[in-house]
């Protein structure tokens, strides 16, 4: 049901037309006047030092202007993350790092100059390949997410030897890369001492806090304009180095500078998923309800900069048992610096952990849905807290009845057509549910239309229409009489875009702000003044006083139909299904565009997506969209999203929890989980190839399957 002001209904996105038509302004396509342009160049040695630049060459191309080094740089301040403290030194800490920066008057002409530049290195014997047996493994103290790396409950050791049924296995995934449409790309110009940066960012106030310590200044010295992004996927979650050599050739030069970085450069510069090697194993009754669970994780970080990815933390919160043990340990390589890539942990987790799952209801010899049923809880497992809501039950239940699980055969290789095997498969998901403060301006305009501001960031998802809606419905007018000003570090302070907090984080600020303005509407007399009238909100304490008793996460299930030719081994998704419970959906549209294009994210990295490291180069060999496979619209012919009806006051004044991330958490395990069911191979490492099936295919036709 939709309200007066048309939250909940499926209203289109408010800057449709301006995309379809090309008048939305990306972060390179900004007009400046007298602007350069510039094209870095990546180190081609995987560890080392710079010995000897020669930039004659590169200055002597036509149009060209500067080249930056590490020997005539501007020189930088403290950062946070020491992946931004570009061309300060000669030291080389994993190929594809910057060693320097052509600038010109036109993008072929700053290419043509950073291709000119010659470097010259002392190179030192590298290690890129990460393993569980790596001798240079630690236990860091935190994971991603600040969450600590390792958690004991019970006697996992004691339980698991008592537990008449047992699992025991190893998964792994490769590095994945984030390859968003729009590349990251930078306008930077310098007006006197004020910086004006247009920066693809999911989040513009970190930048400019960045941006002012690198360069010496004050925050309100600094503006950044993140108005329209296309995709970032966790990549433009941080400042990246794009955004800081623009800043920096634009005061070398004096001139405006634009960036965007090659596709063939992202590997090594913006992030991605990291390796992981996880064994999990799990220990249950003949009933199936679990006794013990294991979670190791082993991963990776560069020499830099250390990050975790947290697969072992949804392990601590899916399943009810009472003895559980889930560790992490990082080895430092030398690589580029792993960071988000969309739903950090979650997803890596839960692929090991739902394949997991289906391995334990195939040993207790049980439907998988059912398993997950008898091991539910209302109780977050590792802490203790109840849950705000906790719909995986009912979705479970739902996506059988609409899916038809009740239909299937349990047996692999029971349903073939054709060459064709068929096969079903499912998964769970979960995803936290997280908040923060932010601040928001409302203004009501003698015109009779109103205007929200705030420093939201809308990577494609729709946020800037969903806003537009939960200001609606504040004020109870309709939509069409809101407009949003967003992504600039100028408005009032708000998050990033990312960790599926960004609606819940900004629609609060925003909701509060309209129940304000309405109030002073309320009581004001006579007609409004012609500057109109407008309120400011911040909803720090508004979040800080939020209750600490219950454990706030999204839920849900993910079913999948798969064909696995018994010749080629190929695999063939022919139809996905996902329900979900999410909180109150606030735009219906938008909502189900999210949940469908994590599921097919989660497709694309069960059977596609992989980056390859070579150890004698020591950088991935997949570096464009011709060699880095995603989905298109041929492997989905048929996928789906629903939402159960879930009432949550325990959120958020909308009652909303984050849906940019659940699709894509289980859909992979689901698939893996199909795949097994048509061929019974168990294909434990991702993507799933021919060449994994087709040993046990022949295996299955020899005995006359």
């Amino acid at each position: 049901m939709t309200s007066p002001g048309g939250l909940g209904a499926p209203v289109a996105r408010l800057e449709g037309r301006e995309k379809v038509t090309g008048t939305a302004r990306y972060a390179a396509e900004h007009p400046v006047d007298g602007c350069a342009y510039a094209w870095p160049v990546p180190a081609t040695v995987a560890r080392g030092s710079i010995t000897g630049i020669d930039c004659a060459a590169a200055l002597a191309e036509p149009g060209a202007l500067a080249v930056l080094t590490h020997e005539n740089a501007p020189r930088l301040g403290d950062a946070d993350d020491a992946t931004l403290l570009v061309l300060q030194s000669p030291l080389v800490a994993h190929r594809g790092q910057y060693v320097a920066l052509a600038v010109a008057d036109s993008w072929e002409a700053a290419r043509a100059a950073a291709a000119a530049v010659r470097v010259e290195y002392a190179p030192e014997p590298h290690d890129v390949e990460p393993s569980a047996t790596h001798p240079g493994l630690y236990a860091p103290e935190t994971v991603n997410g600040n969450f600590p790396a390792d958690r004991v409950r019970g006697d996992f050791d004691a339980a698991y030897a008592a537990a008449p049924v047992r699992t025991d296995a190893v998964y792994r995934i490769p590095a994945l890369h984030n390859h968003p449409m729009e590349p990251h790309a930078a306008t930077a110009v310098w007006i006197g001492d004020r910086l004006r940066a247009y920066d693809s960012s999911q989040g513009a106030t970190k930048v400019r806090q960045t941006l002012a310590a690198l360069f010496g200044l004050a925050e309100e010295q600094v503006t950044v304009v993140s108005e329209h992004v296309g995709g970032g996927f966790g990549s433009k979650g941080t400042p990246r180095p794009h955004v800081v050599l623009a800043a920096m050739a634009a005061r070398h030069t004096g001139h405006p500078v634009k960036i965007a970085l090659p596709r063939p450069q992202l590997a090594a510069v913006v992030g991605h998923r990291a390796a992981t090697e996880q064994r999990v194993r799990l220990g249950a009754d003949t009933d199936g309800r679990i006794q013990a669970l294991c979670h190791e994780v082993f991963t990776y970080s560069s020499r830099i900069k250390e990050f975790t990815e947290q697969a072992g933390t949804p392990a601590r919160t899916m399943y009810a048992g009472a003895n559980s043990t889930t560790t992490h340990r990082l080895t430092r390589l030398d690589v580029p610096t792993p960071s988000w890539l969309r739903a950090p942990g979650e997803c890596s987790g839960m692929f090991a952990l739902e394949s997991a799952m289906d391995e334990l209801a195939i040993a207790c010899a049980l439907d998988p849905v059912e398993l997950r049923l008898r091991n539910d809880t209302p109780t977050e497992p590792d802490s203790g807290r109840p849950f705000s809501s906790r719909g995986l039950a009912e979705c479970l239940r739902e996506g059988s009845r609409r899916f038809g699980w009740a239909e299937r055969d349990p047996r692999p290789g029971s349903r073939p057509e054709g060459r064709w095997l068929i096969g079903t498969g499912m998964a769970a998901s979960g995803y936290p549910a997280e908040v923060g403060p932010a601040r928001a301006e409302a203004s009501a305009e003698a015109s009779g239309h109103y205007r929200v501001r705030i420093n939201a960031t809308d990577i494609g998802t729709g946020a800037r229409t969903v806003l537009a809606q939960i200001a609606a419905d504040a004020l109870s007018v309709p939509v069409d009489r809101v407009a949003v000003e967003i992504g600039n570090s100028d408005l009032p302070r708000a998050p990033l875009a990312g960790g599926s907090s960004g609606t819940a984080s900004w629609g609060w600020a925003v909701h509060k702000a309209g129940r304000a303005l309405a109030r002073e509407l309320a009581e004001h007399t006579g007609p409004l003044p012609e500057s109109g009238l407008s309120v400011r909100v911040d909803t720090t304490d508004d979040v800080a006083a939020m209750s600490e008793e219950f454990a706030r996460r999204a839920f849900g299930a993910q079913f999948a139909e798969v064909a696995v030719d018994m010749d080629s081994g190929e695999t063939r998704v022919r139809r996905l299904l996902g329900v979900f419970a999410v909180g109150r959906v606030l735009n219906a549209r938008t909502g189900r565009s999210q949940l469908i294009g994590g599921m097919t994210m989660g497709l694309s990295m069960a059977l596609l997506e992989h980056s390859t490291m070579d150890p004698r180069f020591g950088d991935h060999a997949e570096r464009d969209l011709a060699a880095y496979h995603v989905a298109v619209h041929a492997d989905v012919p048929d996928v789906r999203a629903y939402w159960i009806a879930e009432d949550d006051a325990r959120l958020n004044p909308m009652g909303a929890k984050g849906i940019g991330e659940i699709g894509i958490v289980g859909t992979a395990a689901a698939v893996a989980n199909a795949v097994h069911h048509a061929t019974g191979v168990r294909v434990r490492t991702l993507p799933v190839r021919p060449e994994d099936l087709l040993p046990g295919l022949g295996e299955w036709q020899a005995a006359g399957g």
